[in-house]
């Protein structure tokens, strides 16, 4: 293999073509390449193989209720779909800022709930450095006060050395 092109294989630069990462410039750079050197044409589906592989081995399936839900939601979809008026101001109920009236047949787009939800794990590792944030408030108000408690006493020692230094 030429050096030059050992030298493009390894600039990685067909990573970057092949995620989407390169300007025009590159992108017919690499093209010609490929059309002039079989060695390129070669790496470049030598990293699409193993990226397609990465890509499979790392992929998460989702859970298998989810179908059913996504086929129930695009059925209801249609059926709604085909309820629905041409424009807006042909429903009575539409109410012309965006959003229907109650008892109409549109779909509601706003989420019911205002909360966030978070993964369980995250709620256990909040409550942890929560408790963990007062135990260390509580050591710091204890030797806050022992602090505060031995520097008076420091002060009433020193005070009584002054006065026997006096006599």
């Amino acid at each position: 293999m030429d050096k030059r092109v050992h030298d493009f294989i390894e600039s990685g630069i067909l990573e970057a073509f092949i995620t989407g990462a390169t300007s025009d410039a590159e992108e017919r750079k690499v093209l010609e390449m490929k059309q002039q050197f079989p060695a390129v044409k070669e790496a470049l589906s030598e990293i699409e193989s193993d990226l397609e592989q990465l890509a499979q081995r790392m992929a998460v399936p989702p859970p298998p209720q989810i179908w059913d839900r996504i086929e129930s939601e695009i059925n209801g979809l249609t059926v709604t779909a085909r309820h629905l008026p041409d424009t807006p101001g042909q429903d009575e109920n539409y109410s012309g800022n965006g959003r229907a009236k109650k008892g109409s047949d549109y779909i509601e787009v706003e989420g019911a709930s205002s909360h966030m939800r978070i993964h369980k794990i995250w709620r256990w590792i909040f409550g942890a450095v929560f408790l963990l944030g007062k135990i260390f408030l509580g050591f710091a108000i204890y030797y806050y006060l022992e602090n505060r408690q031995i520097k008076q006493s420091i002060e009433e020692l020193r005070l009584e050395i002054r006065q026997l230094k006096g006599r």
